[in-house]
């Protein structure tokens, strides 16, 4: 409803040529010409660069490969009906000198005609001279509502009987074009896979979309909230938002959470955190590694950001996990590269302050002292949350949940109050490595693993406490003096 009248609007104001950003050509040609007949506001002509003219058959491949002799056209079709002109293909030409030049002297002209083109183009490429007369509106992927419909008359269609809620499917497509939503119904219908098994269907198509991409990483998610050992206040701060993306939340009157982030030492959870809130909520867990984000060239960076922004917002509701923020956004690195990382920085920020779309950004660093003050600010995060290592406690429970995993029927016989003990400043990620170690030791002795192997995997490892004391030292102090909120009791 949004393009149909802001299209209206343009059209009524007199904008002549508007540049349309969309991947799929077929639903925005198909809307644009039911607004158009909606209104009943004049005839439309359709240009690509291997057909050229292919509508109406006074000018049948008129302009073949010839984006110039398209504009002529224009140029020569005159009568009192508005004509609108739909190209495709015309951005890739769209920088040439006489390109340019035309489309400067034909805005002229056409500020006395009833004349509009239509640039359709699934990249922005307005060259700097052409701004001032061309507009940028953009045709997004199909909200929620339009998907809701066309799943309707695809079922419709098809004769599909299921007892699986279709708003669930609907939003389980979200983020996805029409045409990828009609092949993936085409894949389940063939393989008659009408059943709860249909979203794992369509979590796999999604994740070959994203794949595409090349920006985010679609990742499974398997984990609970038992998975992690400790962290009391994060697990409990996640219950009191496990249904605020609820309708009965929107009709409460509670914003969207915008998100968190976890700061603190290596192995403490900070990744299967993020895993776990996209379970724990039940929404689709997209991992953005930052070093995607920087390329070669000049202001190619700064796109990718957007990009980013631009496809999450598309996919919501998610988890937009934002992996070691740390390594890119780094208070030594901000001023060695002609201020890329700031702009990219800036761009992030000031989404993450006034977003009020349904993308919660799960945000981890490792060093949180290297972090720019910019990104501690209130207003960034919902909350900014210190993991530390895992107390005796702790530890006795990161213990039992590997073990319980590695030896279901088991576990019990193995003493988790002397590992426990030996394990002082070891990080759960140490701890499950130690019981690795164990495993292949007594493997190799073709045996099961005990006690004395598990403790003596313990007294081979060096911890990260140990080799890396002042680094981690300083960021316990640091999140002591009340500048942070504890993960931990």
């Amino acid at each position: 409803m949004y393009f149909e009248e802001n299209l209206k609007l343009l059209i009524s104001s007199r904008h002549l040529f508007i540049y349309i950003l969309s991947s799929e050509e077929d639903r925005l040609e198909y809307t644009i010409t039911k607004i158009l007949d909606k209104y009943n506001i004049g005839n439309i002509y359709y240009w690509n660069f291997i057909d050229g003219y292919n509508s109406n058959p006074n000018y049948i491949n008129r302009a073949k490969r010839d984006p110039l002799a398209a504009l002529e056209l224009v140029e020569t079709i005159d009568s009192s009906t508005p004509k609108f002109f739909l190209f495709k293909d015309f951005h890739l030409f769209i920088n040439d000198t006489s390109i340019i030049r035309k489309m400067k002297n034909l805005h002229k002209k056409l500020k006395n005609s009833n004349s509009y083109i239509f640039i359709i183009a699934s990249e922005m490429k307005i060259p700097t001279m052409l701004k001032s007369i061309v507009t940028l509106i953009e045709f997004s992927l199909p909200s929620f509502e339009e998907i809701l419909i066309e799943l309707k008359r695809l079922f419709s269609l098809l004769n599909i009987n299921s007892n699986i809620s279709i708003e669930r499917m609907a939003l389980a497509y979200k983020g996805m074009s029409i045409e990828l939503i009609r092949r993936s119904i085409a894949k389940i219908v063939s393989l008659n896979r009408i059943s709860p098994q249909i979203f794992r269907l369509i979590a796999e198509e999604k994740k070959q979309y994203i794949r595409q991409t090349h920006i985010l990483d679609f990742c499974s998610v398997n984990y609970t909230l038992n998975d992690i050992g400790g962290l009391f206040y994060l697990k409990q701060w996640l219950k009191k938002r496990s249904y605020a993306f609820t309708k009965q939340a929107q009709n409460y009157g509670l914003p969207a959470p915008k998100g968190i982030l976890l700061v603190g030492i290596q192995g403490t959870g900070k990744s299967l955190s993020a895993k776990v809130i996209a379970k724990q909520w039940n929404l689709p867990l997209f991992r953005l590694d930052v070093g995607k984000i920087f390329g070669g060239v000049v202001g190619e960076s700064e796109k990718n950001i957007r990009e980013i922004i631009k496809l999450s917002e598309e996919l919501e509701p998610c988890v937009l996990w934002i992996d070691e923020i740390d390594k890119v956004f780094s208070r030594l690195t901000n001023n060695i590269d002609s201020g890329t990382t700031n702009r990219v920085l800036s761009t992030l920020l000031i989404w993450l302050s006034e977003k009020n779309n349904q993308v919660f950004v799960v945000a981890t660093a490792n060093n949180v002292l290297c972090l720019p003050p910019e990104i501690l600010r209130k207003g960034r995060f919902d909350e900014i949350f210190f993991l530390d290592l895992p107390n005796f406690r702790e530890r006795n429970k990161i213990f039992q949940i590997h073990l319980m995993k590695f030896r279901p029927l088991t576990w019990k016989k193995y003493n988790l109050n002397s590992f426990s003990e030996l394990t002082d400043s070891f990080s759960g990620a140490e701890i499950k490595q130690a019981i690795v170690e164990a495993m292949y030791n007594a493997f190799y002795e073709k045996r099961d693993f005990n006690n004395n192997d598990i403790i003596n995997a313990i007294n081979d490892t060096v911890p990260l406490a140990f080799t890396d004391n002042t680094t981690i030292s300083s960021m316990q102090n640091w999140a002591k003096m009340g500048k942070v909120r504890l993960a931990s009791k």
